[in-house]
Formats: structure tokens, C-alpha cells, sequence
């Protein structure tokens, strides 16, 4: 509670430094209202006023804020054996301070409160070797939500009017505990039931409205993931319309390409058979002139020689009718 009254009090002085600035302005004089809207006329310009304080953290951090949860908790039944037995629930609302709780308790018909103050939680953390924040944080883990490890009671008495306790268990380090705290009938338990009843409707309310917004946002969000998949099935057919296309082209110039080629191969193996005939045709015509000129060649040596013969022939003639005459 000093922690929370210290809290509010620094923001009541957060909420009126402003206040308090303005009133210590000096009083209004033409002098200062001209230099104020014309600074260059003024040669010794005052100060510039000094930054607003600082809020405290402890204001801005949300896990030192206020929380509020409530809890719908099925009590086990009292004698299982007896026919028809239904267990009994009640609901559980907290309001959660940085260094203490207040619970408030109803079964639709009664009504209790526990205020546990800065002291007791602190004394409560001390004999269970916790800081209070982790003790607080605990407590409200079990009081938030139902644990199903969890064994909840909340003893009943003969008189309605007396004190009742609340109760849990939990496992630490394989030891079973268990944390009470008594709770005293509420001053007025129409008030603390229609305060329960305002917060479980306020979240209700609230809850369904998250659904509504969540569920326009699915349905949002549905139609824009049908739009891509039908925006997707049509870009992949208009994909496979392209490829289909451009692959006949490809095809299409392929086949020309390959018809060119076949082409240029037919007329190349034409252009080197006719070389060849050609080349084939010259080395005849050369071998028959090597024939002639051979031939020609063997005629005159042939005369030649009959040539010499004959020569030879009227030589031995003069001689012998030489010697016939010198005899």
C-alpha cells in the first residue's frame, strides 16, 4: 500500500509540474511579450528552462503495474461416495499490486475478502526462502489459471458469517506444499459479487470483441491467401502457356538451323566430289602427255641410232673401196 500511495503521489507531482512552472513566470510586461516574440531584440536572451523531471520506472514498467485476473475453480467433491454428489465452484478475482494482493471470493450467494498487506507478503516470502515479487508471481500463477497438478480447497464452516480459508498445493523440488490464506466474510457481498460479475461481463466483453476482430482479420486474411492461389494458379498456367510457346519456337528455328546445316554438309560433299573428279580428270590428261612425249622421244632415238648406222655403214664402204684402189 506505501508503495502504491508513493506511486500515486509522484504522479500527482508529474500532473502538476507543469502548473507550477507557470505560475513562477514573472508577471506579463510588454517588454517581455515583444522580446518572447522578437528574440533578436533582445541581446541577453534568458535561459532555456530546465527539462521536465523524469517519471519514475516504476510507473512505466508494465510487470509493476496493476493486474487483474479471475478464476472459475471447480472444488473437488466433499464425499465422493454419496449419490449424485457435484463438487462445488466458486470464482476467485485478484487484483494484483507490485508488493501485495486482495482476493475476492463468491459461490453466487456469499461472499469473501483477503486484503494480504506489504508486511504479510513479505513475511510469507521470508518463510518460504522467495522474494516477494516471486511469492506474488506464484500466488498468481495458482490463482490465474486452474494448475491440474494442483489440489484447491476452500474450507467450510458451520457458521457462514466466519472466516474460511483457501487453500492449494504444489510440488517444489518433490515436495508437496501448500499455501492458505484466510479470507473473512465480505462487509457487503452483493457489492462483491456484482463486482466480480461486472469483471467477468467487462471481459466477456472484451474477449468477444478480440474474437469478432480476430475473426474479420482470418476472414481477411482467407480471402487474401484465395486471391494469391488463385493469382499463383494463374501466373503458373500462364508460365506453362509461355514455355509451351517458346519451346515450339525453339523447335521450330532448331529445325531450320539443323535443315540449313544438312544443306551446307550435301552441297560441301558435292563441291568435294566434283574437286575430286576434277583433280582425277588432270592426272589423266598428265600421264597420257607423258606417254606421248615418251613415245616421241623413243622415235627420235631411234632414228638416231638408225641414223648412225648408216653412217657407220658408208664409212666402212669408202674404206674398203680405198684400199681396193691403193691395191
Amino acid at each position: 500500500m506505501k508503495l502504491v500511495a508513493s506511486h500515486e503521489h509522484n504522479n500527482s507531482a508529474v500532473l502538476h509540474s507543469k502548473p507550477s512552472s507557470l505560475c513562477s513566470l514573472p508577471q506579463f510586461s510588454p517588454l517581455l511579450s515583444i522580446s518572447s516574440l522578437f528574440p533578436f531584440l533582445n541581446p541577453n536572451p534568458p535561459p532555456p528552462p530546465p527539462p521536465p523531471p523524469a517519471t519514475s520506472s516504476l510507473s512505466l514498467s508494465p510487470s509493476m503495474a496493476t493486474r487483474h485476473t479471475c478464476l472459475k475453480l471447480e472444488l473437488p467433491v466433499e464425499d465422493p461416495k454419496r449419490e449424485g454428489a457435484v463438487g462445488a465452484a466458486i470464482f476467485v478475482k485478484g487484483t494484483w499490486h507490485p508488493s501485495r494482493f486482495s482476493l475476492a471470493v463468491t459461490d453466487g450467494a456469499e461472499a469473501w475478502t483477503c486484503d494480504a498487506s506489504d508486511a504479510e507478503v513479505k513475511l510469507r516470502a521470508e518463510q518460504w526462502d522467495l522474494s516477494p515479487q516471486d511469492y506474488l508471481a506464484l500466488a498468481e500463477r495458482y490463482l490465474a489459471f486452474q494448475q491440474p497438478g494442483s489440489r484447491y480447497a476452500f474450507d467450510a464452516a458451520a457458521d457462514p458469517h466466519a472466516p474460511r480459508r483457501l487453500s492449494w498445493t504444489f510440488e517444489k523440488q518433490g515436495t508437496k506444499l501448500e499455501w492458505r490464506w484466510k479470507c473473512q466474510p465480505a462487509p457487503n457481498k452483493k457489492q462483491t459479487t456484482a463486482e466480480i460479475l461486472d469483471f467477468l461481463m467487462d471481459a466477456n466483453i472484451r474477449l468477444s470483441e478480440e474474437v469478432v476482430r480476430k475473426t474479420q482479420a482470418f476472414d481477411k486474411l482467407k480471402a487474401e491467401a484465395e486471391r494469391c492461389l488463385q493469382q499463383s494458379e494463374r501466373f503458373s498456367n500462364e508460365k506453362v502457356e509461355f514455355e509451351s510457346s517458346v519451346y515450339s519456337k525453339f523447335v521450330a528455328i532448331l529445325n531450320s538451323k539443323k535443315a540449313k546445316l544438312r544443306d551446307l554438309r550435301d552441297r560441301i560433299s558435292k563441291l568435294e566430289a566434283t574437286d575430286k573428279a576434277v583433280e582425277e580428270d588432270d592426272d589423266d590428261d598428265d600421264q597420257s602427255s607423258g606417254k606421248t612425249e615418251s613415245f616421241h622421244e623413243a622415235s627420235d632415238a631411234e632414228n638416231i641410232k638408225e641414223e648412225a648406222l648408216q653412217e657407220e655403214s658408208d664409212d666402212t664402204t669408202s674404206m674398203k673401196g680405198r684400199k681396193k684402189a691403193r691395191r
